[in-house]
């Protein structure tokens, strides 16, 4: 396709001496393997007929041995149609590494300890760790981190809950079996978040208890809080790792951010920030955000000081720090225009280098998940539901089974649109799921497995073969597409569609034991390799067999 573009403007250049930005696109294959409108777009500056243009390139390009066909259609639409060696050779084309020597930190999971992580938090890690991948394979240097709400109100709440329940004896902390303390956490939360809405006394106590978490200076809530919230960072790694992510390699916790926070505002103000009776202020309204307050009045470092004061560790950390990504719900997008605008401000040199993606909801029969009240679909809750119906459907509900269909249900689906989530459909193996693509996958191998011809690159093209082939070739410009937006359903729309047309082939042209076999196999491989570097940068396995 790269080559496609550089023949073009040289063409255009040749006959015209015009630069023209091409672009472009796949025709249905009965017109050819790509198609521009270049013509139409030199109409204008050049004051011809688009159709003479493009009738003038078409005859450059069918001098060229890369093209079997170049036809002009409409009012100067140019359909090209490679060669078969042409269309062969673009089987070896990599994605492009537009991005490498880049410095790019990523946010990859961040659940609040002291409750349960939940749906939302699994959509928000898995589309960051891909993100991340994606990254990657476009040739940046990747760091991914975590960031935890480790004070204030979430925390008072299951503190509340936690203290009763054990009535001054840390005993019985050590008592709880280790596969319970997840469910004994859920509860506390839940305990905590009931009695908050209901009992204002319990607010009052709930409120002292979440300032005792920035300070710690009582001998046994802080002994608690820290039993408690290793818990919690067990846990949240437990399930970060069930949900295929990669490791990260340094965690941020909100403790530790007040202190650079709040003196880059203070230093930062009156230039960026407004002093006003005590609290200080950024006007996010004028950024396409809301008025906010990020010191309090009482002194307190609020949200926006914490997530300015992590930008400052992470740059302390990350010196060459070219890029920092987070992904958040949709909620939270206005309130991340207000701290990317502030942070620009504040620090000039961070202009353009931070980005916040919004996240849609993940609906199920219960509505929007909301942590606040409790009312959770839990990740423990959803691997069991997951290995349920894949037991039902007949298959092996191994940890990397669910992951890969659950991964998929949320990557499937563009960035910021909501996620229709069913179970079931999620784990079919004749759908547009992640378990169809490992099977798709597993069945590759298997085939390759059953053959004795040794495995080598096809080179010649048979009509039957053309078909399964473009859609080969595409993998390339499906990457460079996704690294571009860090869009990851681009790559799952590819894998799908990828796998249907090897089905279609394969049901029409036998493999193992035709005169074409060795031929085939090659294809096989080919085709094989393409699905799982696809699934790989999805974050989703690959297996051998189901």
């Amino acid at each position: 396709m790269i080559d496609c573009v550089i023949t073009l403007k040289k063409i255009i250049d040749k006959l015209y001496q015009q630069q023209v930005d091409v672009q472009l696109t796949r025709p249905d294959p009965k017109f050819g393997d790509f198609a521009t409108n270049a013509a139409l777009q030199l109409a204008k500056p050049l004051g011809k007929n688009p159709r003479e243009i493009a009738e003038a390139i078409a005859e450059e390009l069918r001098g060229r041995q890369e093209f079997s066909e170049v036809s002009v259609a409409g009012p100067g639409f140019i359909n090209m149609k490679l060669s078969d060696q042409a269309v062969l050779e673009s089987l070896k084309v990599r994605p492009a590494t537009n991005r490498a020597g880049k410095t790019v930190v990523i946010e990859t999971n961040c659940p609040n300890p002291f409750k349960a992580m939940h749906i939302g938090h699994a959509l928000n890690s898995i589309l960051a760790d891909t993100m991340a991948n994606l990254l990657a394979v476009d040739g940046a240097a990747v760091h991914r981190v975590s960031y935890h709400g480790d004070v204030g109100t979430h925390v008072g709440k299951s503190m509340w809950a936690i203290l009763r329940e054990i009535d001054g004896d840390v005993s019985k902390l050590d008592a709880i079996p280790a596969d319970k303390r997840n469910e004994f956490m859920s509860r506390m939360y839940v305990e905590g978040a009931r009695a908050a809405k209901e009992s204002p006394e319990a607010r009052v106590k709930i409120d002292e208890l979440a300032k005792q978490s920035f300070v710690l200076d009582d001998p046994l809530y802080k002994q608690v809080y820290e039993i408690c919230k290793a818990w919690s960072f067990d846990e949240i790694d437990a399930n970060v790792a069930r949900l295929g992510n990669v490791p990260i390699e340094r965690r941020y916790v909100e403790s530790e951010t007040e202190v650079p926070g709040k003196a880059l505002i203070k230093a930062k103000t009156p230039e960026v920030f407004t002093k006003s009776d005590g609290a200080y202020i950024f006007k996010g309204s004028q950024y396409g955000a809301f008025d906010n307050v990020f010191i309090g009045s009482h002194g307190n470092g609020l949200y926006g000081a914490h997530d300015m004061g992590l930008i400052q560790l992470k740059r302390q950390d990350y010196p060459n720090l070219d890029l920092s990504i987070t992904v958040n719900g949709e909620e939270q997008a206005a309130y991340f225009r207000g701290v990317i605008a502030a942070s620009e401000l504040a620090i000039p040199e961070l202009k353009g280098k931070l980005f916040n993606y919004a996240t849609g909801l993940v609906k199920l029969t219960t509505g929007k998940m909301s942590s606040r009240t409790g009312e959770v679909i839990t990740i423990d809750w959803l691997f069991n539901e997951f290995k349920k119906a894949i037991k039902q459907a007949g298959g092996e509900p191994t940890d990397e089974v669910v992951a890969g269909a659950l991964r998929y249900q949320f990557l499937k689906v563009k960035i910021g649109s909501d996620v229709v989530f069913d179970i079931n459909d999620a784990v079919s193996l004749t759908g547009n799921t992640g378990s169809y693509l490992q099977y798709a996958h597993a069945r590759a191998r298997g085939i390759l497995a059953k053959s004795e011809q040794a495995v080598a690159f096809p080179m010649e093209l048979f009509d039957e073969d053309r078909l399964l082939v473009r859609k080969l070739s595409e993998y390339a410009e499906t990457v460079n597409r996704a690294t571009e937006s860090l869009e990851p359903h681009h790559v799952c729309a590819y894998l799908f569609e990828l796998a249907q047309e090897f089905n279609r082939y394969y049901e029409k042209n036998q493999v193992v034991g035709s005169d074409k076999e060795a031929h085939r196999v090659g294809l096989v491989a080919v085709y094989a390799d393409i699905l799982k570097a696809g699934l790989t940068i999805l974050g989703i396995a690959a297996p051998e067999r189901l």
